[in-house]
């Protein structure tokens, strides 16, 4: 639930309130009664929750990063090998797209 900051127009009472989204905004003052009392335009707050995200993705000593494990030095090669001819299969030549295929700055 977000927090919302209120102050009152006439004693400049200022409170954050916890409240839900849908719920009706406030504007009864609960220090002197008027209904003055408005929502104020403030940053974005949030909260970090748990152990903290540095301790587990940046620390270099703890042996824990945040990057994924590095494969085979074999194992890239046969993948990247394919998509390399699909792609250059699918690209359509200038040519095939009705260009003049003659080098000239059309396409």
């Amino acid at each position: 639930m977000p927090i919302y900051a209120y102050k009152c127009g006439s004693c400049g009472h200022a409170k954050d309130v916890l409240q839900k989204i849908a719920d009706a905004p406030l504007t009864d003052c609960p220090a002197c009664g008027k209904p003055t009392f408005s929502k104020q335009l403030t940053a974005a707050g949030f909260q970090l929750k748990g152990s903290g995200w540095y301790a587990t993705d940046f620390k270099g000593s703890s042996g824990a990063t945040s990057a994924p494990a590095a494969a085979p030095a074999g194992a890239d090669t046969p993948a990247a090998a394919p998509a390399a001819s699909t792609e250059s299969a699918a690209a359509p030549t200038p040519s095939a797209a009705g260009g003049c295929a003659t080098g000239c700055a059309c396409h």
